[in-house]
């Protein structure tokens, strides 16, 4: 669907599958890395859409530091983070069964914020500007399962690295009653500003 512009290596700075399966889907290919003990920690009354885009750059940053200068300089490196936020409150990723069992009794039959942010650096001197950082924020909203639901869910293992202990696009679907906002936004990567602003840049191109 989509080319790279001539010259460009996408490097996604992350090991997220419906991200990689988002990039693929598009025809884009692209090198995946995973920087490891670079997400920073939220910082007390930090909105989750400044959090989610401070995580983001480091990422993206700290992808960059690790390539060398050739590669570089043709590299369009990508970065995403993604948080649950209930009332302000940014829910990370479970330390156990039983918090994963917490969090989703939290959430059962209310609404919360799902907050999407991304980093982009296009090759050195790239026309425009180095770096592009946004965010995209959902409102989803759970139905009121009973506990002996949520805890049947949390045992199959789904929400252990999950941000908010849930999948909407896996097992954990059958939580979410509706969405207000954009679906991609809730899994991971908002494509549609992404899209957007990728062929803005002359980064990617419709395919022939």
């Amino acid at each position: 669907m989509f080319r790279l512009a001539p010259g460009l290596e996408l490097i996604l700075a992350s090991a997220s599958p419906r991200r990689r399966q988002f990039l693929a889907e598009w025809g884009l290919p692209f090198v995946m890395t995973r920087p490891a003990g670079v997400e920073p920690r939220p910082e007390a009354n930090e909105k989750p859409e400044a959090y989610t885009c401070r995580a983001a750059q480091a990422k993206a940053l700290a992808v960059e530091r690790s390539l060398d200068p050739a590669t570089r300089a043709r590299a369009l490196i990508l970065a995403a983070d993604t948080v649950v936020a209930l009332e302000g409150d940014i829910l990370g990723k479970p330390r156990h069964t039983a918090h994963a069992l917490e969090m989703l009794s939290r959430l059962a039959g209310r609404g919360h914020e799902v907050v999407s942010a991304v980093c982009l650096l296009p090759p050195p001197g790239w026309p425009g500007k180095p770096c592009e950082l946004f965010s995209d924020a959902s409102r989803v909203f759970f139905h009121a399962w009973p506990r002996s639901v949520l805890a049947a869910y949390a045992r199959t293992h789904e929400p252990d690295d999950k941000a908010g202990a849930y999948a909407i696009q896996g097992q954990g679907a059958f939580l979410v009653e509706r969405v207000e906002g954009s679906w991609s936004t809730v899994v991971g990567l908002p494509v549609t500003p992404l899209t957007r602003m990728l062929l803005e840049r002359g980064l990617i191109f419709p395919a022939d």
